[in-house]
């Protein structure tokens, strides 16, 4: 089979290909020396630079197969077992039929799904103040500094400032003792449906500087001729933030929803064991709050194993959802 000495030359591949008009069978490739993908010739640049990145990278993602995969895998085999946390049988699907048996364990099911439902307050309140704030109003860096202030401190710390604020003799109480509302008595630690409000409110709260500061940076990246151009074309700030500033910032929202996600599922620990301790009864109790409670306090590692594994699979299912959902907006 005739091979074309311009056709051995990568460099002249390219117009070789152009002036036949047509990609070579395999066996011409073959013939050819063309062993890169789709019968094109392999660059030797190309080639070592491949090579390279995987040795560069390798050492990381052994280093991540060690420390991620490999607990993960650990996860899945404990949870269809008995373990004490020394000793363990298996038992199969045992562990799941009696978790999911569990009327607690249902209850804190539905607190994680609640939690999900204030996500999206999570991120439509410092859009919209992120709007407000790149719109230059009066005192802007004052504000854009208060409001990223719940970032700077600790989960614990914003557990007090939850305590105090819904305590019975707390800031809320005063507020409605200001304004003619002192004879409701909310007291809403004490009551596990309000305590759950409670908690999602401090969440939201907690989460609002994060997710300012992503917007203020996504809104940073827009072109200013596009609000101006609106602005001339009679649009008003509604319009501007619906029709421009949202559709644009849409890679920024997937985000910041990924990051509350996140925290919502996995980064409630501390926050709900200093502002509830998961109760009033299971009123607060979170998947990942129900895990340390079976691990740590009844000694069934076994189970706290399976309810793991029931998270990975929550979060997992929640963010394919909203990839669908971003996509399906592409």
């Amino acid at each position: 089979m005739h091979c074309p000495r311009a056709a051995r030359d990568p460099s002249t591949a390219a117009e070789t290909l152009k002036s036949d008009g047509r990609r070579p069978s395999p066996q011409e490739a073959a013939s050819c020396g063309w062993t890169g993908r789709g019968g094109l010739p392999r660059d030797p640049l190309a080639v070592r630079r491949r090579r390279a990145g995987i040795v560069f990278t390798l050492p990381v993602v052994t280093l991540v197969g060690i420390l991620l995969l490999y607990p993960i895998a650990q996860t899945v085999y404990h949870s269809f077992t008995v373990w004490d946390g020394i000793t363990s049988h298996w038992v199969g699907t045992a562990t799941y039929s009696q978790l999911f048996a569990k009327p607690e364990f249902v209850q804190v099911l539905e607190n994680n799904a609640l939690l999900v439902l204030s996500i999206p307050v999570a991120i439509a309140f410092p859009l919209g103040v992120a709007f407000l704030i790149q719109s230059k109003l009066r005192g802007w860096r004052f504000f854009r500094s208060v409001f990223f202030l719940p970032t700077a401190v600790s989960w614990v710390v914003i557990a007090y400032v939850g305590i105090r604020f819904f305590a019975d003799d707390g800031i809320l109480q005063h507020l409605l003792n200001g304004v003619g509302l002192g004879f409701w008595h909310p007291n809403m630690l004490s009551n596990e449906r309000s305590a759950l409000i409670a908690v999602m409110i401090t969440f939201v709260w907690s989460m609002f500087g994060t997710n300012l500061i992503i917007f203020l940076a996504g809104m940073a990246t827009v072109d200013q001729e596009l609000y101006d151009a609106a602005r001339v074309d009679g649009a008003g700030s509604f319009t501007v933030l619906t029709k421009i500033t949202i559709p644009l910032l849409r890679r920024f929202i997937q985000f910041a929803f990924i990051v509350t996600l996140i925290a919502a599922f996995t980064a409630l620990f501390s926050l709900i064991f200093v502002m509830t301790s998961g109760g009033p009864g299971y009123g607060t109790t979170t998947l990942e709050f129900f895990i340390y409670e079976q691990a740590f306090q009844t000694g069934d590692f076994g189970l706290a194993s399976t309810a793991g594994v029931i998270l990975f699979l929550a979060v997992a299912a929640v963010g394919l959802m909203q990839l669908r959902f971003f996509k399906g907006e592409d």
